[in-house]
């Protein structure tokens, strides 16, 4: 084969590689989204129930999974910034947005449904709700 022929082939490769991983990143899109660590307030009496301040550092300990809707697969995991705020890229398809290991961490959440089209961005936002419990009124544990 001629030098030529062979300069042709090898271009006509990378043009190839080229259109093919330009289309790869055309289908990918983004979710976006903001995480809010909400403190469950007790039901009890305003001055029994404690107060909590959500620190920048708090978002680490709720990492979000991103599962595949049929297969409940796991695709994607993603940290919060200390602003709440994240973004992931994703190929096309149908999703849900959960928190690692919610059971585990004693947290209440809604998992999130979402589809991704070819080059969209998704906006869900997560809620995760920590501490919730009920105060037992004064002197209820004590038996006269």
């Amino acid at each position: 084969m001629s030098t030529s022929l062979r300069s042709i082939a090898f271009a006509l490769g990378i043009f190839q590689l080229a259109c093919s991983t330009s289309l790869n990143a055309a289908e990918q899109g983004f979710l976006e989204g903001h995480l809010k660590i909400i403190f469950g307030m007790a039901v009890g009496e305003p001055d029994e129930m404690p107060r909590a301040e959500i620190k920048p550092e708090s978002y680490a300990e709720y990492p979000l999974i991103v599962l595949t809707q049929e297969e409940k697969k796991e695709v994607a995991r993603v940290t919060a910034d200390k602003n709440g705020n994240y973004r992931v890229p994703l190929p096309p398809g149908n999703y849900v947005l959960d928190v690692q290991d919610r059971a585990a961490e004693h947290v209440r959440v809604a998992p999130r449904p979402f589809t991704l089209a070819p080059g969209e961005s998704v906006r869900v936002d997560m809620n995760v709700v920590i501490g919730i419990h009920r105060l037992q009124p004064a002197g209820a544990n004590r038996q006269d």
